[in-house]
């Protein structure tokens, strides 16, 4: 029996609303994008789901991260060592004919690609700057800047984004790591909610982290 016939599993299909805006995207089983998302050139995980009004280009985002409204995922760098920064200079064909798309900007935009693990949360307004990398499990503040990597289990926040504490101790987060749950089949997955619910992290370790 396939996942997509057991009955214990919703539809796994992507849940796209209807004002998204989606090119050059690939969407993992059960992702969800929600209303007036705008995603360029972006793959998104297996359950990671972004909320209305967020935007992403050129960017990587693992399974099961929860991404909240007005996110901002490798936000727009402009050329500021030219004469003028405005998009005239790299996108003249908005304003005049015989005037193409200047392709080296392009792929320098396209060079500087974000990378978003596993597990993570990135709160309310938060804004992702291009080229960074975000460690599984890891949570970004609600309005925090990222200009730096992330690296897995910190919490940050704040502009420019600072790390907060750790999410979990050391030795927890590593076993984390080792453990890679978020690759677990959905079959497991299912079998291990009730303890994800109940147990604490030390505890589920014990039992599942064998």
């Amino acid at each position: 029996m396939s996942d997509s016939d057991d009955p214990r599993f919703q539809n796994e299909q992507p849940r796209i609303h209807p004002t998204a805006q989606l090119k050059g995207v690939k969407l993992g089983k059960y992702a969800e994008v929600g209303e007036r998302v705008i995603l360029r050139d972006v793959t998104v995980g297996d359950f990671s789901y972004l909320e209305r009004h967020s935007e992403g280009i050129y960017a990587d985002i693992g399974r099961f991260c929860s991404i909240a409204a007005n996110v901002r995922i490798n936000a727009l760098e402009h050329p500021m060592e030219r004469l003028t920064m405005h998009k005239i200079s790299y996108r003249p064909n908005e304003y005049f004919r015989f005037q193409g798309i200047d392709s080296a900007f392009r792929a320098r935009r396209q060079a500087k690609r974000v990378s978003i693990g596993h597990d993570v949360w990135i709160g309310h307004g938060a804004v992702i700057m291009p080229a960074i990398k975000i460690g599984h499990g890891a949570v970004v503040g609600a309005n925090a800047v990222v200009t730096k990597d992330v690296a897995p289990y910190m919490i940050v926040a704040g502009n420019p984004a600072r790390v907060i504490r750790p999410r979990f101790p050391e030795e927890i987060a590593a076993r984390l790591l080792q453990l890679t749950w978020w690759d677990w089949p959905l079959d497991t997955i299912f079998e291990a909610i009730p303890d994800i619910q109940s147990l604490s992290i030390e505890d589920f370790l014990a039992k599942w982290g064998r």
